[in-house]
């Protein structure tokens, strides 16, 4: 009777330790590089993004012909001081928009090609149409809906329109209040439209390699999802929390009773 009294009650023991088990979670960014030691890596050259169809596009361009500034920028910018004051209230340019054959249509030149080149590349390229026209143009692109989106187990989920093109999986992360205590670090989703094809990556936060990776850098329309572990998902639903909890009871009166039952006999 007493061994059987033991072995009910080692199991009850394993069966609450498998619970609270499931709860673990390594909550630290890079818990690979040890606590106190010091860890470097060369900075990847990761690749750029580049534009695509439905990107909103600030083109501006600057030269030492006011005309020629007025007519490619709307009354963006303008070479002197007077000009600038004179054309202060003039709306600001509200962007190019990449149509669906990768086209934005711009002042005199018309239809351009921009989709698939970087920015630099778009620059260049642009400059060189409007030589043409002008002499030595400056030429500055711009994303306006350059955006990203952060959804799952993060303090305040959201899209985030920004005002740069650089951006990290951390950062992003940071912008969306960090990922709550069951938000798995070791797999971190990012979903990514690249050349006609969607791309589903998972990263592993919990590994210094993560910095190395050409995720690590987002892209435009990129979506970072934080999945949650067994025991959200677990809480998520209503009728699940409370099958869990009268399992729970449930095997620890079985457990008492039959403690009871050979502690009587």
């Amino acid at each position: 009777m007493k061994k059987s009294t033991l072995v009910n009650s080692l199991i009850f023991i394993f069966f609450l330790s498998s619970i609270f088990g499931c709860a673990k979670r390594n909550l630290v960014y890079f818990s690979d590089i040890e606590p106190g030691s010091d860890f470097s890596t060369q900075i990847t050259d990761y690749p750029e993004p580049t534009i695509k169809e439905g990107d909103l596009l600030k083109i501006t361009v600057s030269s030492l012909n006011p005309e020629s500034n007025l007519l490619f920028n709307a009354g963006v910018m303008s070479s002197t001081e007077g000009d600038r004051m004179m054309n202060a209230a003039v709306p600001i340019n509200e962007g190019y928009l990449v149509d669906k054959n990768g086209q934005v249509n711009f002042p005199v030149l018309g239809m351009v090609v921009l989709e698939g080149l970087t920015k630099e590349e778009a620059i260049e390229k642009m400059a060189q149409r409007l030589e043409e026209y002008i002499k030595d143009p400056i030429v500055n692109v711009q994303y306006l809906n350059f955006k990203i989106t952060v959804i799952g187990e993060v303090a305040n989920p959201n899209t985030f329109t920004l005002d740069t093109d650089r951006i990290t999986i951390l950062e992003a992360l940071g912008l969306a209040g960090d990922m709550t205590e069951y938000g798995k670090r070791e797999n971190v989703l990012v979903i990514r439209d690249e050349e006609g094809v969607r791309k589903a990556v998972r990263l592993n936060l919990n590994n210094r390699d993560i910095l190395n990776s050409p995720y690590f850098m987002l892209h435009q329309n990129d979506v970072v999802y934080v999945e949650p572990d067994k025991i959200k998902a677990v809480q998520a639903s209503t009728n699940q929390r409370s099958l869990a909890v009268f399992g729970l009871l449930a095997s620890i009166g079985i457990a008492v009773l039959f403690n009871l039952r050979f502690y009587f006999e």
